[in-house]
């Protein structure tokens, strides 16, 4: 029997080739979309799920009682050791490490490589597989180090190199040699070893025998709220059961600025991706499947669409089965055989179409998807599975449309009960049009807010402006070397200004400082970020003063216990203007002598426009002699040559340090990675679902025009013009899409003034946005509908009323 369904339901979509064609294409459409997004969720949601003993392990993480006073994601240096030392019976493990940067070499091979300074016991406990060396012995003793297969290659050529060694080069610019003691397999994306950059690449792991050599002595202190600290709990231990002991030694060992301000939390280490930067990858991943559910449910919908339409060629077929003794069960079975099949060969086709575009969507959510020749089993059936899902979800409705028209109006060929569900059709098609007119509004809006963040004054010039990354050597003496760096490579003809800083406006702050008025009481101290530069920096950046001067960059030299705030700290600190801030003195933590505000710059976006600018502070670099970037302006006609320029000069003065550099507009661009990833991807839904909508159209219209030729050549008789004709059938559509418009328009705006809450600087919706997105979408259908319809209505009559 099964056979015979088969024969039967091939032989019916070869006589409707073009049919059957729209609803593979239109489905294959919607399968891979929804593949590709199923990985990349699939994906994101597997983050740490490798991890040994995941259930038991967990991240210390700290809350503050006031903003920028600390770090989320680090916390006390020794309170993961501490715990597991007092509390044995409830910690079963812990891991630290402090993530630090440096110049690596061998030979003339020389990298700026991502450094942890860990415990020793980060192998064991996560179960990271070592492709040579002990698990137990490999970070035990000092001047030893751990690295990834990919480092091995990089360096050495090959990955048998445990008993080589790299030389790392400390921030007071002393160089050692390291033993490599053991090669890392294949380590998936995790919170311990990519929680920094949350890229895919491994750092290289040293442990903390070695932080004196490195200048972290202090990650065993007290005072240290800066360590990444991570424990395992013995089975059968509750988070809640270390509340407790947490608060008692915050209390018991920290200073009081600390203590009363800090409470430690544990984290589940299974949430901490998910639940990273406010809960963007949630976000993110939600966002992506709703997207590509619709998009699969508007495949879907046209195949029905398009199922019920074509009816009426099946009308005398169904009557000819039932006299003859087929029961409603044998023609659903047949019907539901077709759809099933037409979904089947949509599989094939959407696989084809996944691996084809893989890697433009790979490189759109900056993610790896799997390939078709790595999936596990378990992708291949959830593929089928979904194929067969669909294939029966779009064949049903139809198939029992079919199997209970009557027998006797089935032989006449009478079309009752298939144009009873007229209203059925119209709705389906009308979801159609309001999904991918939602779909089509947030993309334009979210272009929009995308386009703003890039064309937005940020209160600096960031054009032909670039930053390196420099050898430390955090000393009076690096300082003095690095400003005679600074100096002679400004000085090359295409370079206009230069500057030395510990931070960029890249959105990452480096450290924050109480500040508050002499006299004052320190609780009433508010954070901010302080940003430790040169005199340099705001001509180089293009920041305009609002008051007094950048420290002594238009005339003077340097004086100690200076510093610059912008115009949203003298706001804080209850200035009128920026004029009664300069020569007043405020209060840093930790610095005995208070501070004279010599210059008040005017606000400018350093962080992203997620928040509000916030109250910065200026510090001059030789007040702490901590440094990381030299930053230059170019003349921007020239770019080519100038970098060729200042290239040959840092091999010149730096010939040790690698030239990687990167100019402002890239590192601007990552500030908003999430929200250009997020822009592309509803760039393409939008096309996807243009493309399903006007297949849609394309396979109703023809059905439409195959069923009414005959009514077109009498119309023709009777004088109807052809464009009465198009407009006869256009109508039906601009009605339901004028429907559509009137449900998809107020959700849209609805649901992105909710997304647009989540910046501070953003756009104001428009009427416009969506009145142009309306007329773009009419004017498409009207033209496949016109187009389609034309070519019916210039027949000649006398053809039209002979057709059977």
């Amino acid at each position: 029997m099964l056979k015979n369904y088969l024969k039967i339901s091939w032989r019916n979509l070869m006589k409707r080739k073009f049919y059957t064609s729209v609803t593979i294409f239109g489905l294959s459409v919607g399968i891979t979309f929804a593949l590709l997004i199923g990985s990349y969720v699939w994906g994101e949601m597997s983050v740490n799920s490798e991890l040994r003993n995941l259930d038991n392990q967990y991240m210390i993480q700290s809350k503050w009682d006031k903003e920028n006073m600390g770090v989320e994601f680090t916390s006390l240096g020794p309170l993961a050791k501490v715990l597991k030392e007092n509390y044995p019976s409830l910690v079963e493990n812990y891991y630290r490490f402090d993530a630090v940067t440096t110049i690596i070499s061998k030979g003339d091979k020389v990298f700026r490589e991502d450094i942890q300074l860990a415990d020793s016991t980060i192998l064991n406990m996560y179960g990271f597989p070592l492709l040579q060396g002990n698990p137990k012995t490999a970070l035990n003793e000092p001047n030893t180090m751990v690295i990834s297969t990919d480092q091995a290659v990089k360096y050495f050529g090959r990955t048998d190199v445990v008993g080589e060694s790299l030389r790392i080069e400390s921030f007071l610019g002393e160089k050692r040699d390291f033993m490599i003691t053991g090669v890392l397999g294949n380590v998936p994306l995790n919170s311990v070893t990519n929680l920094v950059t949350m890229l895919n690449k491994l750092p290289i792991l040293i442990s903390f025998s070695n932080a004196e050599f490195l200048g972290r002595n202090q990650y065993d202190s007290w005072s240290n709220a800066y360590i990444v600290n991570y424990i395992e709990l013995k089975k059968g231990v509750k988070k809640e059961d270390l509340t407790k002991p947490l608060a008692q030694l915050i209390k018991a060992n920290t200073p009081k600025a600390i203590s009363e301000h800090l409470h430690a939390y544990l984290k589940p280490l299974k949430e901490v991706y998910a639940d990273g930067n406010d809960g963007l990858v949630k976000k993110t991943t939600l966002t992506l499947s709703i997207i590509a559910l619709f998009i699969l449910l508007m495949a879907v919908v046209n195949f029905v669409n398009i199922s019920v339409g074509n009816s009426s060629a099946r009308l005398k077929e169904i009557g000819v089965r039932k006299v003859l003794g087929s029961m409603k069960g044998q023609i659903l079975r047949q019907f539901l055989t077709e759809s099933v099949l037409i979904s089947l060969f949509s599989l094939v086709v959407s696989l084809l179409l996944y691996q084809l575009f893989r890697p433009y969507f790979s490189e759109i959510l900056q993610k790896d998807i799997i390939s078709l020749f790595s999936a596990s089993p378990y992708f291949y059936v959830v593929a089928v599975a979904l194929s067969l899902f669909i294939g029966l979800l779009s064949g049903l409705y139809p198939s029992l449309v079919l199997a209970n028209l009557p027998s006797v109006d089935s032989m006449k060929g009478k079309l009752k009960s298939v144009k009873e569900n007229i209203f059925f059709r119209r709705l389906l098609l009308a979801s159609q049009f309001t999904v991918a007119l939602f779909v089509f509004g947030g993309a334009a809006v979210i272009s929009q807010q995308v386009n703003y963040f890039f064309n937005k004054d940020l209160g600096y010039n960031k054009e032909a402006v670039f930053s390196i990354r420099v050898p430390r050597d955090w000393s009076a003496k690096g300082v003095e070397k690095m400003e005679t760096t600074r100096n002679e490579i400004a000085q090359l003809k295409d370079v206009r200004q230069g500057s030395l800083s510990w931070e960029i406006p890249d959105g990452n702050a480096g450290f924050n400082s109480a500040i508050y008025k002499p006299g004052q009481d320190s609780t009433k101290a508010f954070y901010a970020p302080t940003l430790v530069t040169d005199e340099r920096f705001a001509q180089t950046y293009g920041i305009p003063m609002a008051a007094g001067q950048y420290f002594h960059a238009a005339q003077g030299t340097y004086q100690p216990e200076r510093v610059v705030l912008n115009e949203a700290a003298i706001k804080t600190l209850g200035y009128k203007t920026p004029q009664d801030a300069i020569g007043q003195q405020v209060r840093l933590h930790y610095y005995p002598k208070p501070f004279t505000v010599v210059g008040v710059i005017k606000d400018f976006h350093f962080e992203s426009m997620h928040a509000a600018i916030k109250p910065t502070a200026f510090m001059q670099v030789k007040d702490n002699n901590y440094y990381r970037y030299l930053s230059f302006r170019l003349n921007p006609s020239n770019l080519a040559e100038a970098m060729r320029s200042i290239e040959a000069k840092w091999r010149t003065l730096l010939p040790d340090a690698p030239f990687e550099y990167t100019f402002m507009d890239e590192t601007v661009q990552k500030l908003y990675q999430s929200e250009v990833q997020l822009q592309q991807a509803a760039k393409v839904a939008t096309i996807l679902a243009i493309i399903i909508v006007l297949l849609g159209i394309l396979g109703m219209v023809s059905l439409n025009i195959t069923r009414r030729t005959k009514e077109v050549g009498i119309r023709k008789v009777l004088g109807a013009s052809g464009i009465s004709i198009v407009f006869l059938f256009l109508r039906e559509f601009l009605i339901v899409l004028a429907i559509a418009i009137l449900i998809a328009f107020p959700l849209a705006i609805m649901s992105m003034n909710n997304w647009l809450q989540n910046y501070a600087y953003r756009i104001e919706l428009s009427w416009i946005t969506f009145a142009s997105v309306g007329l773009v979408f009419v004017l498409m259908v009207a033209l496949l509908v016109g187009f389609q319809t034309l070519k019916a209505a210039r027949m000649n009559p006398v053809k039209s009323l002979k057709i059977e």
